[in-house]
């Protein structure tokens, strides 16, 4: 029994990598699925499945995240592009330029670690829920925010804030690397909002004849990106909210199929991976069930907002789908998400 937890979620991997795990089933990503990826490259070019990170434009899709904000550093008080070193020192000849970056971490193409969405669970048998994340990691202790949210009351907390356990640096360490299967849902279902349910997607997976193996990488183009990056910056919610395939986070069989196949993360170039809003469901609910078996249940990661499109028709138009992915996220301790420069090497 692992210290922090009696009780794990019925169907959950929590303990199965040990008790003090981080990764998941990224530990599937093993050195022979590696190997497995890069047998997949055989004309050695590389796509690139990042959007430009100040794309999707303002904060329509979602009110938290605002596009990055770039401005130089200062040297001497001064803004420094363009500093000529002369000014320092009459003898330099060199003109130096440096700045930064005020940036949401999951504003556009992104990973979501472990600690991004947790859930209330009685990981003590004791009767009463309390807030805790994937491999019963807790609220106020391991993930720390200004408050400790409870029912008509919000406490102060005393910081450093963050992820100190469940963060992207632990995503950044194990260097997200091995095969990936995309499977191209706007091929079969257009650029129509679409939830696709298990038997949608098995189906998918028949036509196109497509193997999903255990610690794979999937990855699914839906097209939504395509419609997002048309709109340079200027994005219609009405429009992207009934644009492109989402996955059925309330259909079980779809939530069993991702317990079963053994995925390592799922990558896709939609908002959020999952329909939101979700299915209606009755009685207590995650709001985000996909998200709920997979970060807080499983140990699968999540990523958005990629762009698939060149990988997926040079993939189609030669009855491909498996390929090297390379994805790891920024190595900065404390981050529940992260900036990520996907690379597909085939």
């Amino acid at each position: 029994m692992a210290r922090r937890w009696a009780r794990r979620p019925e169907g959950s991997t929590w303990g199965d990598f040990g008790e003090d795990d981080q990764l998941g089933k990224l530990n599937l990503l093993t050195p022979e699925k590696v190997k497995q990826g890069i047998a997949e490259v055989r004309e050695g070019l590389a796509f690139c499945l990042s959007m430009p990170l100040d794309y999707p434009g303002g904060a329509v899709l979602n009110a938290r995240r605002h596009p990055p904000k770039l401005s130089p550093t200062l040297q001497d008080g001064c803004p420094c592009l363009n500093f000529p070193l002369s000014r320092l020192d009459g003898r330099n000849t060199d003109v130096l330029s440096d700045d930064q970056v005020t940036l949401a971490l999951q504003y556009s193409t992104q990973w979501d670690s472990f600690a991004h969405v947790g859930a209330r669970f009685d990981v003590s048998g004791t009767g009463v829920e309390e807030k805790v994340y994937y491999n019963g990691y807790r609220a106020n202790e391991h993930i720390v925010g200004p408050f400790d949210y409870r029912d008509g009351e919000d406490i102060p907390v005393e910081g450093p804030y963050g992820a100190r356990a469940l963060d992207v640096s632990n995503m950044a360490r194990k260097a997200i690397q091995g095969r990936a299967v995309l499977v191209d849902l706007k091929k079969h279902f257009g650029l129509n909002r679409h939830y696709v349910t298990y038997q949608d997607f098995r189906r998918v997976l028949e036509l196109d004849h497509i193997v999903v193996e255990p610690g794979d990488m999937l990855v699914l183009r839906t097209g939504f990106t395509e419609v997002l990056v048309d709109m340079k910056r200027k994005p219609d919610i009405n429009v992207l909210n009934e644009t492109a395939s989402v996955l059925d986070g309330r259909d079980s069989a779809l939530l069993q199929w991702v317990t079963d196949s053994g995925i390592s993360a799922i990558c896709a170039d939609n908002y959020a991976v999952e329909g939101l809003p979700a299915r209606e469901a009755f009685g207590k609910r995650p709001a985000l069930p996909l998200h709920h078996h997979c970060l807080f249940k499983l140990g699968v990661p999540l990523a958005e907002l990629w762009w698939l499109k060149a990988l997926a028709d040079w993939l189609g138009a030669r009855a491909r789908s498996r390929f090297l992915l390379t994805a790891p996220p920024l190595y900065l301790p404390g981050a529940v998400g992260s900036p990520v420069t996907p690379v597909a090497t085939v």
